[in-house]
C-alpha cells in the first residue's frame, strides 16, 4: 500500500460566525490541533488558506461551512491522530460549534502517493458517500476499504 495515501475531508456548518464568542473554543484550538497534526506520524499534508495556518478562510461550500482536508500515509496514522491524541477532545466538543446533521460530514478515500486532492475532488467524494453510501471510492472509518478496494472487517 506504499503507492497510496489516505485523503480525508470533514466539513461542518458553523452555529455562529468564527469571530463570535461562542466559537472561541474552536478558534483557539485550531493552532495547537493543526500543529499536532503536522507533527503526527504518518501526516502528509493539510489544506491551508493563503495565511498557511488553517483553512477557515476558505469557504468552497458556503459562508458558514468549514472544510478540513488532509492526506495521511495510512488509515492507522489518521485514526491515531483523530482518536488517540488531544484531537479527540476537539471532536467531542464539535456540537458546541457545528450544526448537527444526519448526513455524513466526513469521507475517506485513497489517492496515489504524491497526489494532493483539490477541494472540488474532496467535495465530490463526500457527495458520492452521501448519495451511494460507503464504497471503495468514498468511505468512512466504520466501513473502511483498503487501497485495492477490498472492504476491511476490523
Amino acid at each position: 500500500m506504499t503507492g497510496h495515501h489516505l485523503a480525508q475531508l470533514n466539513v461542518g456548518r458553523l452555529l455562529e460566525p468564527l469571530d463570535a464568542p461562542e466559537s472561541a473554543g474552536f478558534v483557539n484550538g485550531l493552532k495547537p490541533i493543526n500543529a499536532l497534526a503536522d507533527a503526527s506520524p504518518g501526516f502528509v499534508w493539510r489544506l491551508t488558506d493563503e495565511g498557511g495556518e488553517d483553512a477557515t478562510g476558505l469557504r468552497p461550500n458556503g459562508d458558514d461551512m468549514i472544510v478540513n482536508l488532509s492526506v495521511w500515509e495510512s488509515l492507522k496514522a489518521l485514526w491515531d491522530f483523530a482518536y488517540r491524541s488531544d484531537h479527540l477532545e476537539f471532536v467531542r466538543r464539535r456540537r458546541e460549534w457545528f450544526v448537527r446533521t444526519e448526513e455524513p460530514v466526513a469521507v475517506l478515500w485513497w489517492v496515489p502517493a504524491g497526489h494532493i486532492p483539490p477541494v472540488e475532488e474532496a467535495l465530490s467524494r463526500l457527495a458520492q458517500l452521501r448519495a451511494e453510501g460507503p464504497g471503495p471510492h468514498a468511505f468512512t472509518f466504520r466501513q473502511r476499504y483498503d487501497a485495492e478496494g477490498v472492504a476491511l472487517t476490523t
